[in-house]
C-alpha cells in the first residue's frame, strides 16, 4: 500500500522560501501525476499545483503561479515544492497526493487523487 510523507514545513518571514518535500513508498512517483494541496484554518482544501507523469508538464493555481514550482527526483523517490516571495495567505497545511497508476495529465481535483500524505504546517510570519 503506497503511503506519503510530507516534511519540509515551518515558519517563515514575508518574502521568504521554503521548500517542501514528500517521500513515496510502495509506490513510484516517476510514471504518475502528483498535485499539491493546501488547507487554511477555516477554508476548505484548495489545489496548489499539479506535475503530470510523462511530459512533466506542470499547473499551478492562479495564487501561486510564478512563486511555486513542482520538482521530481526520481532516483529518491521524492516530489518537492519550492515555495518563493512567501505571503501571509500562503499560511496552511501543505499535502502532497499521487495518482493511482501511471498517467501523464494534469489533475485538479482532490477526488482524482488516490494517496495522501499528512500534511506539513507552513506559517507565513512578519
Amino acid at each position: 500500500q503506497g503511503q506519503l510523507v510530507e516534511s519540509g514545513g515551518g515558519l517563515v518571514q514575508i518574502g521568504g522560501s521554503l521548500r517542501l518535500s514528500c517521500a513515496a513508498s510502495g509506490l513510484t512517483f516517476s510514471t504518475r501525476a502528483v498535485g499539491w494541496f493546501r488547507q487554511a484554518p477555516g477554508k476548505e482544501r484548495e489545489f496548489v499545483g499539479a506535475d503530470s507523469g510523462y511530459d512533466r508538464i506542470s499547473d499551478y493555481a492562479t495564487a501561486v503561479k510564478g512563486r511555486f514550482s513542482i520538482s521530481r527526483d526520481n532516483a529518491a523517490n521524492m516530489v518537492y515544492l519550492q515555495m518563493n516571495s512567501l505571503k501571509p495567505e500562503d499560511t496552511a497545511v501543505y499535502y502532497c497526493a499521487a495518482r493511482f497508476g501511471d498517467g501523464g495529465s494534469l489533475y485538479y481535483r482532490e477526488r482524482d487523487y488516490s494517496y495522501w500524505g499528512q500534511g506539513t504546517q507552513v506559517t507565513v510570519s512578519s
